[in-house]
């Protein structure tokens, strides 16, 4: 019997590796191979309480920042375990080969968002690149060996639960037009929602979203899908938003709006401590709001013109390169022009500690499931999240994948639909109409009604399925009646203590649930 895997960037890659390790076969299911993934994209770095800074970093610290920066919502334990962990990670992926920037006291470490210390280990702009082809090549050993079977360009068709107990999986080939069914027990590593926001997130466009959708319609808990993260600075691409990492700022990149003709530096006059480096939500509120301002211009604008020449040559020459490339102007000589784009979901399907989903023998980690971040996430800790969270599922299925009721024979009876790019715009659309950084109830039942007059034009399942997880989505916005990190209602701006739990969202029906607590 083997373990199916959907999903082949970090998460997905990381649970075949500990399977592999532990001599548990896996299928690592994938629409294209990992090269591909959304995890080689991510740029900044991955944190870690290494302490080669002279700062006197502990893990503690770590906790406490990702735990202030998710505004208490996430599972202190799940964090615990994820920064208790970090280090040996981090380490190990240095042995492999991973070219972490080094000085004489070790892997050097940079500043991020939300965190007092100096905690990111990185790979000039590239770091998610890194970690993963060093993860691939992993992989392809134990290919060889035929401890993993790897399915490269297969999507996914069925996902039967019954009783609450899932069956397997089957994927459809989009190659051949073929299908194919697998038993036992499954690790979703999907990835984030962004399908359903076509062309306005940094992500890849292979992260449709479709897997989320077919567990909602399978009744499996979905929690948290309003916590939806801005990424203060980005620019407009054709058909996505380019991402101007986070390390532009940790290496001294100012933001800026022009107030009464003259620059304003106004997040280090707001927040004189963290100035630049506040969590990601709350820079992204603070740029709509000057913007928003009669004395201001309205657009924000990241001046890197001060940095060194030493740093744009060792550290971000990737970043200067896409620049260039985008928009024909050199960030060391021209302040760049940014706007908040979606970069990362906070939510999505519902884990327990121990990466299990509502539903038995079914385990998700990564972006696709809600864990580590709580109501928004600190730079560098999705990768973190997504290589520890993988290990922790893989490990948990280990221990359940032998149960007889995990190796029932299934068939397949759902037909392969796929949703069409029209479709997935209006969507899209719609969402980001009305689910924007600010909301209100009236914004929010705008979206309801609007994707409601979408289903007449769902032509097939998979569409069905999508309309039904954005409209999942804005039901948990319009659920939550408070202003917490990524969720900021203008009707209800404050955060309440009574509505520090999680959104669930099972079927139809949302509820809150005390944290983790099934």
């Amino acid at each position: 019997m083997r373990i199916n895997i959907i999903g082949a960037g970090l998460a997905g890659l990381s649970a075949a590796i500990t399977l592999a390790e532990n001599g548990i076969k896996s299928n690592l299911i994938s629409s294209m191979q990992s090269e591909r993934a959304q995890s080689v994209m991510a740029e900044g770095g991955i944190n870690a309480c290494l302490n080669t800074m002279g700062e006197n970093d502990t893990i503690e610290n770590h906790i406490e920042d990702t735990v202030r920066g998710g505004v208490d919502l996430a599972d202190k334990k799940a964090v615990r375990g994820l920064c208790e962990n970090a280090p040996e990670i981090v380490k190990e992926f240095f042995k492999l080969g991973v070219p972490f920037q080094i000085n004489e006291n070790g892997i050097v470490q940079r500043n991020f968002g939300g965190q007092k210390k100096k905690r990111t280990a990185f790979v000039k702009s590239s770091t998610g690149k890194m970690l993963m082809t060093v993860l691939i090549d992993a992989v392809r050993r134990y290919e060889a060996e035929g401890v993993i079977r790897r399915y490269p360009h297969h999507a996914l068709q069925q996902l039967p639960i019954r009783d609450n107990k899932c069956q397997g999986v089957t994927v459809y080939d989009t190659h051949t037009g073929e299908s194919v069914t697998f038993n036992g027990s499954v690790i979703l590593a999907s990835g984030g929602m962004n399908g359903l926001f076509s062309g306005l997130t940094t992500g890849t466009t292979q992260n449709t979203a479709d897997v989320t959708a077919m567990c909602l319609e399978n009744g499996v808990e979905l929690a948290n899908l309003e916590f939806i993260q801005y990424h203060p600075t980005t620019i407009s691409i054709p058909g996505k938003r380019l991402l101007i990492s986070e390390a532009a700022r940790g290496e001294g990149g100012r933001l800026f709006v022009v107030k009464n003709g003259e620059p304003w530096y106004f997040m280090e006059e707001k927040y004189p401590e963290l100035k630049n480096l506040m969590p990601r939500d709350v820079v992204s509120a603070e740029m709509v709001a000057v913007t928003s301002m009669p004395e201001c211009e309205n657009q924000v604008y990241l001046d890197m013109t001060a940095l060194d020449k030493s740093v744009w040559k060792s550290r971000l020459s990737d970043l200067r390169e896409q620049v260039l490339h985008y928009l024909a102007l050199d960030p060391a000589k021209t302040p760049v022009p940014v706007s908040p784009g979606i970069h990362y979901f906070m939510g999505g399907i519902w884990v327990d500690t121990e990466h299990r989903t509502s539903a038995e023998y079914l385990y998700a980690a990564g972006e696709c499931a809600c864990q580590y971040h709580g109501a928004n996430r600190l730079g560098g800790n999705s990768l973190l999240g997504a290589v520890y969270g993988g290990k922790v599922a893989a490990r948990t299925a280990m221990k359940e994948c032998g149960k007889p009721e995990a190796q029932q024979n299934i068939k397949c009876s759902q037909p392969y639909s796929e949703v069409s790019p029209a479709f997935r715009d209006a969507v899209s659309q719609i969402l980001g109409d009305h689910l924007s950084i600010l909301r209100s109830e009236n914004d929010l039942n705008r979206a309801l009604e609007e994707l409601y007059s979408l289903q007449s034009k769902a032509s097939n399942p998979a569409e069905k399925r999508l309309l039904d997880l954005a409209k999942a989505t804005v039901d948990c916005a319009l659920f939550r009646k408070e202003s917490r990190g990524a969720h900021r209602r203008t009707d209800h701006p404050d955060t309440k203590t009574d509505c520090q739990k999680q959104t669930i969202v099972k079927n139809t029906k949302v509820f809150y649930r005390e944290i983790n607590q099934l």
